[in-house]
């Protein structure tokens, strides 16, 4: 077997194009360090609906000049000759360079490609799409993963409602499938007359996010990180054509590093990731603290003294905001099978439909039905999608608009004396205190996960905690009309109602428990509740772990 690894990383080291690769293929095999070879050669990054993602590094098990090549020619191959491409990069290690390699195989197979400025968030890559009716278009980033990791991102383009959104199925089987028709990237035609647009790309969607509703009140005061990201300089032009004072920057993470020196994990829902934000939001005593993560298509937000809001507690904040401030029958919201069950009881509220879709935005950008428009969408994963009366800037996730209308919340709060923490209370007493956590249950090996699932479904729990099984909701059978995936939510009920729902990661080997316990504000208030709702999600919290064998 070594041999095998052996040819297959002497064949890709001579029609690799690039010299960093080509020697790092070359130390392993006069290393003789079989295992390295048979990491990077006895695997392929596969390219799905999120596109691939990975480590740098040689092999086609990693993200390295010759799986994008590969993955470019794949895009210009679906999208066909003459179709017109954007093309957006992060401040990711290589990112710069997998984009004009992108743009080059785009060109050369007889696409337009046009490449984005400078390194820029994610959500002006979305926008580009839409707003230049592109055929198509590519994102190089790993949005929140560790700094030696890489990734690209592939989006639908045309004229429609979808334009701007994340492919579906078949768009990556058929784009993986021509990926695999590419036998060298070396022999791919590369062109060079793709075109470098200009700073009015970043204009165009900053006057788009403008359009948002984002009422009259500008008196909020900010701290702000990008978390070494590419949101800074985009977030405070927002912000200042946008009429709100400057956010205080945590200086230390202000502009963009590869490295993301000063945490552990770029993810700000990682434990420690936000600790600066939120010292500096205490000691400079702001209103609010915000950050984006690296590619700024997400948006954490936090009080100070408080500590940060959760991603549905912030979905269910901003899903209010939107609705009292949008109009007409066509309205409807989005959001997740993971996500709390707060939305549906908002949209009730307010006479608009939800829609509850699979994780991913690829499929709450095309929740909306003939007729319908969609005015806010969210996942816990701290991604939200908002429009106003004049549309949606984006059909993606989009942590700088979701910013600005945070801030115009938290403005409108502090005119009337109050906090997005009363708001959070205001909207407890009157839908009932929805508290979610999560749990992720790592393993080594991946069939664990799949042997687990398969005896929940055949020996189904009667009780998480002291919480009662009332139901399941077995999401492999493709309930509601939404795609098979495998994913089982239980209903529970008892001294308080809520859900576990469990599903496999899909870019990690671990089962990702989504917790949720339902509880009316009685007459002691929405602390006591969130007391008690706190036991409940402690029990609940130990089910699960007790899931997988010791």
């Amino acid at each position: 077997m070594g041999d095998s690894y052996r040819a297959q990383a002497l064949a890709w080291r001579e029609h690799d194009p690039d010299p960093q690769t080509r020697a790092e293929v070359t130390a392993l095999l006069e290393a003789g360090d079989d295992a390295a070879l048979a990491d990077r050669f006895g695997a392929r990054l596969e390219f799905g609906t999120a596109g691939l993602r990975g480590e740098l590094g040689a092999g086609p098990n990693r993200m390295n000049r010759v799986t994008v090549m590969r993955a470019a020619a794949g895009v210009a191959r679906w999208a066909g000759a003459g179709a017109t491409v954007v093309i957006g990069y992060d401040a990711r290690h290589r990112s710069a360079d997998f984009a004009r390699d992108s743009a080059a195989v785009l060109t050369g197979a007889g696409c337009t490609a046009l490449l984005l400025p400078r390194p820029l968030p994610t959500p002006v890559l979305a926008h580009t799409v839409r707003d230049l009716a592109a055929d198509a278009g590519i994102m190089v980033t790993a949005s929140h993963n560790p700094p030696r990791d890489n990734g690209y991102k592939v989006y639908a383009g045309g004229a429609g409602p979808d334009a701007g959104a994340q492919i579906v199925p078949p768009a990556d089987t058929a784009i993986s499938a021509a990926i695999d028709a590419v036998e060298f990237a070396d022999r791919l035609p590369m062109g060079t007359g793709w075109q470098v647009l200009g700073e009015e790309v970043v204009d165009r969607y900053l006057s788009a996010v403008g359009r948002l509703p984002l009422g009259g009140e500008r008196d909020v005061t900010t701290a702000y990180t990008p978390l070494h990201g590419v949101g800074g300089a985009t977030l405070a032009t927002a912000f200042a054509r946008a009429g709100f004072p400057a956010p205080v920057t945590v200086l230390e993470q202000a502009e963009p590093d590869p490295d993301f020196p000063t945490v552990e994990f770029p993810n700000p829902e990682e434990p420690g990731a936000m600790d600066l934000a939120l010292a500096l939001g205490r000691d400079a005593g702001t209103d609010i603290v915000l950050a984006n993560d690296p590619d700024a298509d997400r948006l954490a937000v936090g009080v100070p003294g408080h500590g940060l809001l959760t991603g549905d507690q912030v979905g269910g904040l901003l899903a209010e905001y939107v609705l009292e401030r949008t109009s007409g029958a066509d309205r409807m919201v989005a959001t997740t099978i993971v996500s709390a069950g707060l939305l549906p009881k908002i949209a009730a509220a307010h006479g608009v439909r939800c829609a509850e879709t699979l994780t991913g935005f690829k499929w709450l950008a095309r929740a909306a039905g003939p007729g319908e428009r969609c005015v806010f969408a969210y996942e816990e994963a701290l991604g939200y999608c908002l429009a106003g009366d004049a549309g949606r800037p984006v059909a993606d996730k989009d942590g700088i608009g979701a910013a600005l209308a945070v801030a115009a919340m938290a403005a409108e709060a502090k005119r009337a004396g109050r906090t997005l923490l009363d708001l959070l209370d205001d909207q407890a007493r009157r839908y009932g205190l929805h508290a979610t956590a999560q749990e992720s249950l790592r393993v080594a090996d991946r069939a664990v996960i799949g042997g687990t699932l398969r005896r929940l479904r055949a020996w189904p729990p009667r009780a998480f905690g002291d919480l009662e099984v009332e139901g399941v909701e077995d999401f492999a059978e493709g309930r509601g009309g939404l795609p098979a995936t495998d994913a089982l939510r239980y209903r529970l009920g008892g001294p308080a109602r809520g859900r576990v729902t469990l599903r496999p990661s899909g870019t990690e080997p671990k089962l990702k428990a989504y917790l949720e316990v339902v509880l009316p504000v009685e007459s002691a208030g929405p602390a006591a509740a969130r007391a008690r709702a706190g036991e409940h999600l402690a029990n609940l919290r130990a089910a699960v772990r007790e899931l997988f064998p010791a």
